[in-house]
């Protein structure tokens, strides 16, 4: 399978998770935290309805019975509480809790594999606003979201360094296996996020190419299908007065061992098209000197 083909299977694949994401919050039950707002009706007693926030005790206030315990609760559970407290002072009451805005699920998002020219909010098609980000990495998440859902939206996986990418929780890694999530599909690695929860996204070089040496601008290019040793180093500015056109060098690493190939350019710029070697995404091109 060749690079493109299999970058458009990861990017099929987020998109089904993406369109997927509704229902996968809807059949997940809601946890009520700080901050939220909450419509809390009685029914046949308009008096008794209320639409207020969630303290950041956790508490929300209700005419009659007081201070009611919500953060860390369903609306399902906080639902029955209420009618509980309620039966003192109200025949058989029937209650409603609707999370009317959501402000209390908040993650952490940090490190330069975050794309920078994605934004981090955006509008659902249900209006919503799907992320909401602070300079700072807070995003302020509108609904129940996975690990890859969350990837999906903030930027291409193909900028992060997959490898040393991590997720924090409760000052603790999980073993979440970012590779195996994006690259391999393995969504047994497809966490659900907590509030709180902090996810560490390294740069990669998985599309870029590096190019060193005796080159007029050394640094980092993007890769393009079908690149060769040549179109790097031109794209570096092509060789400098120094370079040793014929000893190129091309580090790629192949599992956990890193492996060197020698390139003849300056018999591909004569003719012998052969020796053109091509690129792989990551791999490391280096021009030595010579001062002869």
């Amino acid at each position: 399978m060749n690079m493109h083909t299999h970058r458009r299977k990861v990017y099929l694949v987020i998109l089904l998770l993406l369109f997927a994401g509704n229902r996968i919050a809807s059949a997940d039950a809601y946890l009520i935290g700080a901050e939220d707002m909450l419509h809390i009706s009685v029914w046949g007693n308009p008096e008794l309805s209320v639409h207020v926030p969630v303290r950041p005790d956790g508490m929300v206030s209700m005419p009659l019975i007081g201070d009611v315990k919500a953060e860390g609760k369903t609306p399902l559970e906080l639902k029955k509480d209420i009618e509980k407290d309620l039966l003192k002072y109200v025949k058989a009451p029937v209650v409603s809790v609707t999370v009317t805005a959501i402000n209390s699920f908040k993650v952490y998002v940090f490190g330069d594999g975050v794309s920078k020219s994605t934004p981090l909010f955006g509008e659902n098609s249900d209006g919503n606003t799907g992320t909401l980000a602070t300079s700072s990495g807070q995003i302020a998440l509108k609904r129940n979201t996975t690990l890859l859902q969350l990837l999906a939206q903030i930027g291409s996986p193909s900028n992060i360094d997959l490898v040393n990418a991590y997720l924090l929780r409760g000052g603790e890694k999980l073993t979440v296996d970012f590779e195996q999530l994006v690259s391999k599909g393995d969504y047994s690695q497809d966490v659900k996020l907590e509030p709180n929860d902090i996810i560490y996204l390294p740069g990669g070089f998985s599309n870029r190419i590096r190019v060193s040496g005796a080159v007029r601008a050394p640094g980092v290019i993007q890769y393009s299908e079908g690149m060769t040793t040549l179109d790097a180093v031109l794209a570096a500015g092509g060789f400098t007065e120094f370079a040793s056109q014929n000893s190129v060098l091309v580090a790629r690493k192949e599992g956990k061992s890193i492996k060197n190939f020698k390139v003849k350019l300056k018999d591909v710029m004569h003719g012998d098209l052969a020796e053109n070697f091509p690129l792989r995404p990551g791999d490391v091109v280096t021009v030595t000197t010579s001062w002869f």
